[in-house]
């Protein structure tokens, strides 16, 4: 049994993976801010994490074995649990994005065409962290999600009191309304209706991972001994029409695209830029993926029963 702090944890694989750490045998903490409350047997605090005095206070004289954060999205952010864990934990894990890669925010060493990206790519021992960026204004904030996701990894690779583990995540789906972004359903709901969905010229692909294998790793994450970034993602990229494929062989409708012009946006999922990841190294350290197009229609059946009018 271990003690092990979730910060976040209140939906979608956040929330799976409290109850699959309470199933193992851990002692579970949950911390957010009390809008939606924890499994039973989770001791829960409530507090804003961005306010340093306040989480330190509500943490009292609390130690964990592990903590894993899972709102994590400044390095400010990153600072203040720094700081507040500081010498509370011997291990910190913090989800990631694959945003973290797209070339099209940050100049990146650029990888041969169709290579799957490697965690150097991104390191953030050497990550430049400006603090003084307006990463409390929300706007700035999704405008510059990769960003943030970057420097807050940078915040903790140099913290030094922890372990620290980064958990650079694939498009999650899966899980019908549980999946709060509404992507799946989007293409669901468009291609069984028959309208159209924009894409590039030349779509390149991207990869997925389905929420429960996201909450497993996660839970692998607490457990195992590395460091540093790791990817996550199941195996088999896809590009939009591939998936779009998988879609139409349920919804029994041929999808109905729009090429969109260079330099305009398109469906999500629909890239013009490459920065697939490789899952290699999770591999290495022990982790086994599943393929994406053997849980991927499972995922799509259950995107269409968010409005039942798709299966009717």
């Amino acid at each position: 049994m271990q003690r092990i702090c979730v910060i976040g944890g209140s939906r979608y694989f956040g929330k799976l993976l409290v109850k699959r750490l309470q199933a193992a045998g851990h002692q579970v903490t949950v911390i957010n801010r009390g809008s939606t409350p924890p499994p039973a047997g989770v001791q829960h605090l409530v507090v804003d994490r961005n306010d340093e005095a306040a989480l330190t206070a509500a943490l009292g004289s609390r130690t964990f074995d592990v903590v894993v954060d899972q709102v994590c999205y400044t390095p400010v952010q990153a600072a203040v649990a720094a700081r507040a864990f500081a010498g509370r934990t011997r291990r910190y894990v913090m989800t990631s994005t694959i945003e973290v890669y797209d070339p099209a925010t940050a100049a990146l060493a650029a990888v041969p065409p169709g290579t799957p990206v490697p965690e150097e790519i991104v390191d953030p021992a050497t990550w430049l962290v400006a603090m003084d960026l307006p990463w409390h204004d929300e706007a700035y904030l999704e405008a510059h999600y990769a960003e943030g996701k970057r420097q807050a990894e940078a915040v903790f690779t140099r913290a030094g009191s922890f372990e620290f583990a980064s958990v650079r995540s694939a498009h999650v789906l899966g899980g019908g309304a549980q999946e709060f972004t509404g992507r799946l359903a989007h293409y669901a709901g468009r291609i069984a209706t028959g309208e159209e969905i924009t894409v590039h010229a030349k779509a390149l692909p991207t990869v997925f991972i389905h929420y429960e294998e996201l909450a497993d790793l996660l839970l692998w994450a607490t457990t195992a001994d590395f460091t540093g970034p790791v990817n996550a993602c199941s195996d088999g990229p896809l590009d939009v029409h591939g998936l779009a494929a998988i879609i139409a062989a349920q919804t029994g409708r041929e999808p109905v695209y729009r090429i969109v012009p260079a330099g305009e946006e398109a469906s999500a999922f629909s890239f013009d830029r490459h920065y697939a990841m490789n899952n290699a190294r999770a591999k290495e350290l022990g982790y086994s993926f599943s393929r994406t197009t053997d849980w991927l229609p499972g995922a799509v059946a259950e995107a269409l029963t968010i409005e039942p009018s798709l299966t009717a």
